[in-house]
């Protein structure tokens, strides 16, 4: 762990520009799946387009989480990316509705990965007392290619096809790689890779320290599965062009509070900030589904930007506080398995019961609100300092 309180450094800022090249590669696909989906014959399928995702990715953060602690960073971030390449290049070759369902499950892996790295590489770099700026501003750039991708998705789909848009994607993974190619590993105990290592025993599953963090993380990431399934829809019914334009308000908002939160954690403590954001997540969640109007939504994603901007860099510090040090990278992938939980769950109910039904889509915006209370609920009768 680094000792000065330096934290702009060049590693730090080609890992924050990786982050956000590979969080645009993935999420510019969003918008344009669920029509995609349609066009091939599964639009009973979307609810599967995030939930397929999100399964894999779960299913391999015990695998990421050790090999980050094992190989080291780098060769775990750039599995991720290379996984994104791939897929990109697959999408337009598996046209039928299972070829298209397997390829998500695939392009889940990648998510599984680069994330659980980045946090544990930029961990190593920054001192404690600059933790959650830290995790802000590498936030901050993930959270710039959520709203920068699918904005551009939906341009580069206006203006061309699916297979430019599959292509571009995997174009894109490539350049985060190449960001990171010259950046040095920061696992100081580094082992070689052996079949061995990716035997994966009970212990390696979940970090038990670092449960709460997983919980908000949890019930916090449901609304964002619900998000990822509805919104494009929901977009298309309140007679919206660009299905990007939730993502990209919802996104500046989260940009503007970031810094400012990650910041207030490392004076205040991660508690009371967490609790902010939850009151925030709640209101915006009630608003989005009782304001059924273009201003309703942006303002629903306003509030929600601002919600997930506080909340991100707080859990993801507090996750980091509550972990092993020689097990970052297994806290981590525990907080990030909550994570593709949460948000797999979301997707999979809110597609199951939506069924193309819009007057549904209130009913599932307070489900997630009910869920964000309990969260709020759970916050305020943690105790452990923090």
């Amino acid at each position: 762990m680094a000792t000065n309180q330096k934290i702009y450094t060049t590693p730090f800022v080609f890992i924050c520009l990786s982050s956000l090249f590979f969080s645009a590669s993935y999420n510019m696909l969003i918008p344009e799946l669920p029509s995609y989906l349609s066009n091939l014959g599964g639009s009973e399928y979307k609810g599967l387009i995030i939930a397929l995702f999100t399964l894999t990715a779960g299913l391999s953060r015990p695998f990421s989480g050790k090999l980050t602690d094992t190989i080291g960073r780098k060769p775990v971030l750039i599995i991720g990316s290379i996984v994104c390449i791939i897929s990109g290049l697959f999408y337009p070759i598996l046209t039928s509705v299972s070829g298209f369902l397997f390829l998500r499950l695939l392009h889940g892996f990648s998510t599984g990965f680069s994330p659980t790295a980045i946090a544990a590489y930029v961990s190593d770099i920054i001192p404690n007392n600059r933790l959650g700026e830290a995790m802000g501003i590498q936030g901050l750039c993930f959270s710039a290619g959520l709203a920068l991708g699918p904005a551009l998705g939906s341009y580069i789909k206006l203006y061309s096809n699916y297979n430019v848009l599959f292509y571009s994607s995997s174009l894109i993974a490539l350049l985060s790689i190449v960001l990171v190619l010259k950046v040095k590993e920061t696992l100081v105990n580094k082992q070689q890779f052996q079949i061995q290592t990716l035997k994966i025993s009970k212990s390696d599953i979940l970090a038990k320290e670092a449960l709460p963090a997983a919980l908000i993380t949890f019930i916090t990431y449901i609304g964002f599965g619900v998000i990822l399934t509805l919104i494009p829809d929901w977009s298309d019914h309140l007679g919206i062009v660009n299905k990007g334009t939730f993502f990209i308000v919802f996104t500046i908002a989260s940009l503007f509070v970031r810094l400012i939160a990650g910041k207030t954690s490392d004076a205040y403590g991660r508690k009371i900030v967490i609790i902010i954001g939850l009151i925030i997540l709640i209101l915006a969640l009630v608003l989005l589904g009782k304001l059924e109007s273009i201003n309703g939504m942006l303002l629903g994603a306003l509030l929600y930007g601002l919600a997930m901007g506080i909340l991100s860099p707080t859990v993801n510090a507090w996750t980091i506080d509550l972990s092993n040090p020689s097990a970052k990278g297994k806290s981590i992938a525990t907080m990030y398995i909550a994570l593709e939980a949460g948000i797999g769950l979301g997707a999979l109910f809110s597609g199951w019961y939506y069924q193309d039904v819009l007057e549904k889509v209130p009913a599932i915006f307070y489900t997630c609100a009910f869920f964000a209370i309990l969260g709020f609920i759970y916050m305020l009768f943690y105790n452990r300092k923090s």
